[in-house]
Order: C-alpha cells, then structure tokens, then sequence
C-alpha cells in the first residue's frame, strides 16, 4: 500500500476533472498524497537539497553529537524525546548564516512552497464545493495576508540503537497545509491508514501534501488530518523540509456553513468554532494524545 501519487501539471489539461477527483481522493481517504510535476524546478530543488545538508555539517552536525538527546541513549527506551534535530525559518527570525547561498535559496524556495499552498488550498476549495479563496481568507482572517507561513528544516541523523528512540513521535498537525520536501534515499516516514502504519515511499523531488487539524474543522470533517511519525534509522542522514500554511493566530476556524448545512447538522456541528491561537494553546500541550479531545476542550467562540 502507498499513498497517491499525483501529477499536478495535469490540472492545467484535459485531464483535469480526473487530477481533481484523484486531489479529493488524496484528501478524503488518505490526507497524505505526493506531487509530481508540481512546478517548482528541480534545479531550486536539487540547491535546497545542497545548503540544507551543508547546514547541517557545517553549522548543525557537531552540537547535536553533543547533546543531551545523544548522551541519554544508553540502552533505556527515550518516550518523551525525537532524534532529531530541528530549526525554524520565518520571515522574521535568525536565519543560519554560515552556509553560503542558504538563505538566498530558502527565501526563494519559501516564496514558491506559498504559492503552491494557496494553489492546494483553491484545489479543496473546489471539491468541497466552496467559493474560490474560502479556505486562504479563513487562514488569514479576511482579504490580507496575515496566514502563518513557517518552514521546518529537520535532520535524523543516524541512530546507534533506533529500536530505543523515535525519530519523530506520532501526531496529527495543528494547522492547515503542510508541503513537505522529505529525503528522496533516507525513508522513515509513516502515516497511519486503516489501523496499519505505512512508509510514504521516498520519490525524487516530490513534494508531500498533508492536512492538518484546521483542514479538518474547515471541512466538517471531510478531510481528516492523519496520525504520522518519522521512525529512526541505524543509517543514512535523513533531510525533511516541512513548510506549513496555518491560520494567523487570531483567525477563527469553524466548518465552512455550506458543508454543515451539506451535512444536515446545522444544530450539532461536530466541531466549535474557535481562535486558533486559543488552539494552539491546546495544542502544545496534547500534541502526541489523541485529537478528539483537543477540539472539545479549545474555548469556543
């Protein structure tokens, strides 16, 4: 089993009624699909790959063999910790800075990642039946742009005793479109299906689309974000790119009028309106438990 492979240069084309349907499947029954032919050139690709591994020796590789993750692991199982090593680009904070052209680069690469986000998100707004621009005015809280754009630049290096730590403990995302440009050699990744974890299988330059839990409220519950997890690994030095489009933090989240009243549940929607921020709050702090209860417990508005 493995998860849709799509092409989305055939949205453009006389296939595109069966690229959507092959979207709202990917949406629908797995919230986790690949794309291929998505439009961001392989030569951005293949110098995001570059800085990004050289960050990692240059500014990165020694600190994390220091640490206190890698001298906790002696023969205990870790539950509370991931192998990995992680940082954070926005617009706004410090940037790593001794990797010639890495910023150059993920400024450019962040630019098309937020394209390609908006362009997903008009994709759903079409299956789902909702006015083109819906879901990215939702995010933003009206017509500006106020959306949380960040990008996660992780690393899983190689693990003595990997049976003993997770690469990345099992969650769902908290907020909306997430594009991941994982490893194309090093796998590790798996999502939750029908009850078995499945590997999303390494593709050469693909770009990895899940859905977070605010796709899900968006959607009463159409789309569902999925349970994953990135597992260690003895050898090979996993990259993974994750780029996420969320709500600004005093946006409100409710499922779209349209789908409730698609749904006939006008009276007993399945999911409160709320802040984001107020469920990021949640969120923190029930990131590995079940999702049901973080939007039972988020204060509604």
């Amino acid at each position: 089993m493995a998860i849709p492979v799509i092409d989305f240069s055939k949205l453009d084309g006389e296939e595109r009624a069966q690229t959507l349907a092959q979207l709202a499947n990917g949406c629908e029954e797995w919230g986790f699909f690949q794309l291929v032919n998505h439009g961001i050139s392989d030569e951005l690709l293949e110098r995001v790959k570059k800085v990004s591994s050289e960050c990692f020796k240059l500014e990165r590789e020694e600190e994390f063999k220091k640490s206190a993750l890698v001298k906790s692991l002696n023969g205990q199982k870790l539950e509370n910790v991931d192998w990995e090593d992680v940082f954070t680009l926005l617009d706004d904070n410090e940037w790593p800075s001794k990797t010639p052209g890495f910023k150059e680069t993920m400024t450019e690469y962040r630019t098309e990642l937020k394209k390609l986000a908006e362009r997903i998100m008009e994709v759903m707004d079409e299956n789902l039946g909702l006015p083109r621009g819906y879901i990215k005015k939702a995010f933003n809280g009206g017509e500006e742009d106020n959306a949380f754009f960040g990008t996660k630049v992780s690393h899983y290096p190689p693990c003595p005793q990997p049976e003993l730590v997770t690469g990345l403990r099992a969650h769902t995302d908290a907020g909306g479109v997430i594009l991941l440009f994982q490893d194309d050699q090093v796998g590790g990744l798996q999502i939750l299906k029908d009850g078995q974890w499945i590997d999303v299988q390494p593709l050469h330059n693909s770009i990895v689309i899940n859905t977070g839990d605010q796709i899900e409220v968006l959607s009463n519950g159409l789309y569902k974000s999925v349970w994953h997890r990135v597992l260690a690994t003895p050898t090979g030095n996993r990259r993974s790119i994750a780029s996420f489009y969320n709500p600004s933090l005093k946006a409100t989240i409710a499922p779209a009028p349209q789908l409730v009243e698609k749904a006939n549940q006008e009276v007993d929607q399945a999911y409160p309106k709320f802040v984001f921020g107020d469920y990021l709050s949640v969120y923190a702090e029930q990131k590995f438990l079940p999702k049901e209860p973080r939007f039972q417990s988020v204060r509604a508005v």
